[in-house]
C-alpha cells in the first residue's frame, strides 16, 4: 500500500466528498468523516493497516467547483500541511452548464478548469509524498448523452494532470462504467450524481485500488 504509516491524507472536493462532515475541519469521532466515501476510505484503512495511524481529514463542499477550491486553498489544503493529498472536483464545473445553462458566471469552461486545477497543484506537489486525482463522473452507460460526452472532456484533464505531475489516478467513470454494464443507473444514483452507499462504496474501492492498497 502506498500511503506511508503516519501520513496525513487531506481530501478535499464537492458533495461527493462532503456528505455532512463535520466543520470546518472534517475529521474526529463519529460521522465527523461524512457518510460517503471518505469515511469508507478512512474505515477500510484502519481496518486493515491499524499499526499505519493513517490520519484521514476531509475538507469537501457541497456545490464547490475547481474555482471555490481556488478560493479556499490556503486554509483548506496548504495550512493543513497533508502528507497526501486527493482531488475529486470537476462534476459541477459540468453541471451548472446544464442544471443552469443561463447562468454564465456559474460555468468552468474546460480551458479554465485545466488551468485552475493545474495551478492549484503547482502549489503543492513539491510538499506531498503522494498525490491522489480522481475524475469526475456522471452515472450514465450513454456515452453520446452530451453531459456525459463533457464530463469525459474533463475525465481527461484530470488523466493529463496525473500523469504529468506523477500521481495516482482514480478513475470513477470507469469504475461506474463497470457496475452500470449489469444495474441501472438509479440503483446507483436518482439524479446520476449523488451515489447511494453502494455507489460511495464503488468509489472508495476504486480509490483503494489506486493507491495498492491489500485487500487479503
Amino acid at each position: 500500500m502506498n500511503i506511508q504509516p503516519n501520513s496525513k491524507l487531506v481530501m478535499i472536493g464537492d458533495s461527493i466528498t462532503d456528505c455532512s462532515r463535520k466543520q470546518p475541519i472534517g475529521e474526529g469521532l463519529f460521522d465527523a468523516l461524512g457518510t460517503g466515501y471518505v469515511s469508507l476510505v478512512d474505515a477500510l484503512l484502519t481496518a486493515r493497516y491499524p499499526t499505519h495511524q493513517i490520519r484521514v481529514v476531509n475538507m469537501g463542499l457541497s456545490g464547490n467547483t475547481v474555482r471555490d477550491l481556488q478560493n479556499r486553498w490556503q486554509t483548506d489544503v496548504i495550512d493543513l500541511e497533508p502528507d497526501w493529498l486527493s482531488i475529486c472536483i470537476g462534476i459541477n464545473d459540468v453541471w451548472r452548464r446544464f442544471d443552469s445553462p443561463v447562468q454564465i458566471e456559474a460555468h468552468v469552461p474546460l480551458d479554465d478548469y485545466a488551468r485552475i486545477l493545474e495551478e492549484l497543484i503547482q502549489t503543492v506537489r513539491p510538499s506531498l509524498k503522494g498525490l491522489i486525482l480522481m475524475t469526475p463522473y456522471f452515472i450514465e452507460p450513454n456515452r453520446t448523452d452530451a453531459m456525459r460526452v463533457m464530463m469525459d472532456q474533463y475525465g481527461e484533464v484530470m488523466r493529463g494532470l496525473a500523469e504529468k505531475y506523477h500521481a495516482h489516478l482514480v478513475d470513477t467513470q470507469a469504475a461506474f462504467d463497470e457496475v452500470l454494464e449489469h444495474i441501472h443507473p438509479m440503483t446507483l444514483a436518482w439524479d446520476r450524481v449523488h451515489p447511494n452507499r453502494t455507489g460511495h462504496m464503488i468509489l472508495a474501492r476504486a480509490f483503494l485500488n489506486a493507491i495498492d492498497y491489500s485487500w487479503s
